[in-house]
């Protein structure tokens, strides 16, 4: 089963997003405008800044259009930047983003980018060594919903990964490094939708 995955393609990490999934032998599309939303099977809103992809999520006409895709079933995955704009609660964003996923994020929640670090994370779903997990500007998920799963934390008990249904979204960036597992997770969610009928995921092409 051959996947197409969306990556939201307006600012941060796309390429780095791409060359992973294109090893995990998925196709690839850049999102960047509602029709680029059509037949794909999961989306991926990558790193970089927050108050940017905000800025032309709102320009582009995409908060709308994505936001239904979700709600219907989509499966999405913000890595960074991307799991602040699901987020519903989110502390000294200036502008309306997605407002999904019941997560409470605080940007930069570790200083700026000279205070960047890589640790290894335990988390669930993933088996074998622990993955290294990159931080950058990295915010931290303060608490989550009823619904939502804590799949990561710091050893010091920050979240840093959490799911809610169709929605994922990590504290770090898994597309600056080698390990493919954080990846591969999202697809096996992607391949669940597929399997459930999902009327936004094709399962044969």
């Amino acid at each position: 089963m051959s996947l197409k995955i969306g990556i939201l393609a307006l600012q941060g990490d796309v390429a780095e997003h791409a060359e992973i999934l294109t090893i995990l032998d998925a196709q690839i599309t850049n999102v960047r405008r509602e029709s680029d939303l059509t037949d794909i099977d999961g989306l991926i809103i990558p790193g970089g800044e927050s108050t940017a992809i905000a800025r032309l999520l709102i320009a582009y006409k995409l908060i709308d259009p994505i936001r239904e895709k979700i709600i219907a079933g989509l499966p999405v995955w913000g890595t960074c930047a991307g799991a602040i704009l699901l987020a519903k609660e989110v502390t000294n964003l200036d502008r309306p983003s997605l407002q999904l996923m019941d997560i409470r994020v605080t940007r930069n929640a570790f200083g700026s980018q000279i205070y960047s670090f890589e640790k290894q994370l335990h988390v669930e779903g993933i088996n074998g060594d622990p993955l290294n997990a990159i931080f950058i500007r990295a915010p931290i998920i303060e608490d989550v919903g009823q619904d939502t799963q804590v799949l990561a934390r710091l050893e010091q008990g920050p979240i840093v990964a959490a799911k809610q249904e169709n929605m994922l979204a990590t504290s770090f960036h898994p597309e600056l490094g080698k390990d493919v597992r954080m990846h591969q997770l999202f697809l096996d969610m992607c391949v669940q939708s597929a399997s459930s009928g999902d009327k936004y995921v094709s399962i044969e092409r």
